[in-house]
């Protein structure tokens, strides 16, 4: 029990580290992201999130608390061929070139603004959709970690990195492998920082929003809790506002 104990502490502790480090380096850059999106969205553009698994999309999207203007970006190859049972997890079916088709065929236009989160930054797919939607007239807005980035090559053939193709990154300052805390007895290190960091990153964000928007005579549409006395007749008259507003 005292060694579990003694772990909460130094996890405690971490966390708190973790996000005093994100206070002081990207007060900035989180700055910098809030209020491009809400100039963006007073112009009328649509905020478009793709993320591969980090908390961004589940987090954000829906969220009572939450702005309805993110909206989640997502696509996939599937093939329905039901000829023969045949083992295909060693195929790669991730092709450069998709996100372009797949930025053609969503709602996406130029001046929109698609937040992009991969703590490595180095996936093909990610890169892919990052430098087609920047071609599209995007503007990109990278969610990873430097420290990361910096220790491994890109899988695309640009040899670029998220944060390579991106008009402003925020640093998630999670440490390259994503673990945080050594313990003694096991093989790998303790506590993903990427979920927490950028759960606390993209709502400060969202208060730039917020607070821009407000500053310029727009109230945007924040949801209430489904769950809540109220909630679902308050949200379902927002997404009215919202298709008419777009914020």
């Amino acid at each position: 029990m005292r060694r579990i104990l003694m772990l909460l502490d130094r996890y405690f502790e971490t966390i708190d580290k973790l996000y005093a480090k994100i206070r002081e380096t990207q007060r900035g850059n989180v700055l910098q992201a809030g209020r491009l999106i809400a100039k963006s969205v007073q112009n009328g553009a649509c905020v478009h999130i793709f993320d591969t698994g980090h908390i961004i999309n589940s987090e954000l999207v829906e969220r009572g608390g939450g702005l309805m203007l993110y909206k989640p970006f997502k696509y996939s190859l599937n093939v329905e061929d039901p000829v023969r049972p045949r083992d295909r997890s060693h195929i790669n079916t991730s092709m450069e070139g998709l996100a372009a088709y797949a930025l053609r065929a969503s709602g996406a236009l130029p001046g929109d603004v698609m937040i992009i989160g991969s703590v490595s930054g180095k996936t093909m797919n990610v890169i892919d959709l990052a430098i087609e939607a920047k071609k599209f007239g995007l503007k990109i807005i990278a969610l990873t970690s430097m420290a990361y980035s910096a220790q491994v090559k890109s899988e695309h053939s640009s040899g670029k990195r998220l944060f390579e193709c991106a008009d402003i990154v925020l640093d998630n300052c999670a440490p390259a492998a994503e673990a945080m805390i050594d313990v003694e007895g096991l093989p790998a290190k303790f506590g993903a920082a990427s979920g927490l960091a950028a759960a606390f990153i993209m709502w400060s964000v969202s208060s730039v929003v917020i607070e821009e928007l407000l500053n310029a005579g727009i109230t945007p549409s924040v949801f209430k809790s489904h769950n809540f006395e109220g909630g679902p007749e308050f949200n379902l008259n927002l997404r009215e506002i919202y298709k008419k507003t777009g914020y």
